[in-house]
């Protein structure tokens, strides 16, 4: 089989992943560049595979975790160099408001329960699957999404984020305006 056949399962493995383990790597408190990273560094790791696992999605997944995780563990040994580096280049452009605020919630929330509504709502993983990928039960991985979600909702209300239950549609709440005859 030819080096392209071979790999095109880790190339339609990448666009459908790529973009969500991200996400999954800022939410185990990688910064955005460290997520990108890990990423690049799981894809090489699986192209170098001889074959493709037997379940590539849940194997990327777990691939990434474990890298993410390390990466979080050497982290006080790279500050001292990205210090330095950080000065070389610009910065970048300023994020999305909203998608810092998303960021900022989710930040607060216990790092167990933060992987686990990533891995659910993001990744679409059934409470099994969740549980065999961080090595918990199926009920563990439900409760700690449960919490997790419960904080989120006392964490949007207390900044005036609510959701609307008829229509499903998020909306920021403001003041209401006053009746004709109020003012």
């Amino acid at each position: 089989m030819s080096g392209d056949k071979q790999n095109g399962w880790c190339e339609a493995l990448y666009r459908a992943k790529a973009s969500e383990l991200v996400l999954y790597g800022r939410a185990l408190g990688l910064s955005h560049g460290e997520a990108e990273d890990v990423l690049q560094d799981t894809f090489i790791a699986l192209l170098r595979r001889e074959h493709a696992p037997a379940t590539p999605e849940h194997y990327c997944v777990r691939a990434y975790r474990n890298r993410a995780l390390n990466c979080r563990r050497s982290l006080w040994r790279r500050l001292a160099r990205e210090w330095e580096s950080r000065l070389w280049f610009e910065r970048p452009e300023p994020e999305n408001p909203l998608e810092l605020e998303a960021m900022r919630c989710l930040a607060s929330l216990p790092r167990e329960q933060r992987e686990v509504i990533v891995l659910k709502i993001w990744h679409e993983y059934t409470f099994e699957e969740v549980g065999e990928l961080l090595n918990i039960s199926p009920n563990t991985a439900s409760g700690r999404y449960r919490y997790g979600l419960e904080r989120l909702r006392r964490i949007l209300k207390d900044t005036g984020y609510e959701r609307h239950r008829r229509f499903g549609e998020a909306f920021a709440l403001m003041g209401a305006t006053p009746s004709i005859g109020e003012g």
